[in-house]
């Protein structure tokens, strides 16, 4: 039987690569590879995953170099001469193994106000939100974030300077601000406008790139850069 030699970290941040040789299978995923070591070899391994069918974004680590998905990530499509190196997302504290600390990723959604905040209560009628409107459209194309992960561990920008927001949480932003039921903006601009926000962006694109869901969180973020500055022309954001 074909098998994969496969090096997977273990251990906290002064940890190093193990290598397993794991059998080679149709069909088979990076998670399914991970799965196998953990139930088959070594029952100690820890790492993250809940749906399997890439809906969660849990099962994210970095595959070869690259920050992915693992759960919809086939091996014959990364892996190099039967081989496979699986470490923990960049970016973001090792608990153990594969397995990351993410409390400072969601911190900065909610630094970026996050949270729909709206006006209306349960005895109040639907909003009309048309589907064609720009805004409507711009919201819809940011709207499927996973929150996994990939792009952050993905952004130069963050392993620079660790107090950037990163793009999931600004894109999360660009979704809300162009959510018409919104009532914090001006708030939230504000929040995405310091040093550490929007402007920080290099536009590298990365975040683009390594997507699993094919967003692009550079497109939201020029956006955000723009209503900003139009805010503060406007004297929004004093």
């Amino acid at each position: 039987m074909q098998t994969l030699a496969v090096r997977i970290w273990r251990g906290g941040a002064d940890g190093d690569f193990h290598r397993y040789d794991v059998p080679r299978r149709d069909s088979q995923t990076v998670l399914d590879v991970v799965t196998h070591v953990q139930r088959v070899i070594d029952p100690t391994l820890s790492y993250r995953f809940s749906c399997r069918v890439g809906m969660c974004g849990s099962c994210a680590m970095t595959v070869n170099g690259v920050a992915r998905w693992t759960c919809r990530t086939h091996v014959s499509k990364v892996a190099v001469n039967d081989t496979l190196e699986l470490a923990p997302l960049s970016n973001l504290p090792i608990v153990k193994d594969l397995t990351t600390d993410m409390t400072v990723f969601f911190d900065k959604w909610a630094s970026a106000r996050g949270q729909f905040k709206g006006d209306k209560t349960r005895a109040d009628d639907f909003a009309n939100v048309v589907p064609e409107t720009p805004a409507r459209k711009a919201a819809d194309a940011a709207i499927e974030c996973i929150g996994c992960g990939v792009c952050y561990a993905s952004c130069d920008t963050v392993s620079w300077r660790p107090d950037y927001l990163g793009p999931a949480a600004l894109n999360r932003a660009w979704s809300l601000v162009n959510d018409i039921r919104d009532t914090s903006q001006n708030e939230r601009l504000r929040a995405i406008a310091g040093d550490a926000g929007c402007h920080a962006c290099h536009t590298h694109t990365s975040c683009a790139e390594r997507c699993p869901k094919s967003l692009s969180p550079t497109a939201g973020i020029s956006g955000l850069k723009k209503l900003a500055a139009r805010a503060a022309i406007r004297g929004e954001l004093d």
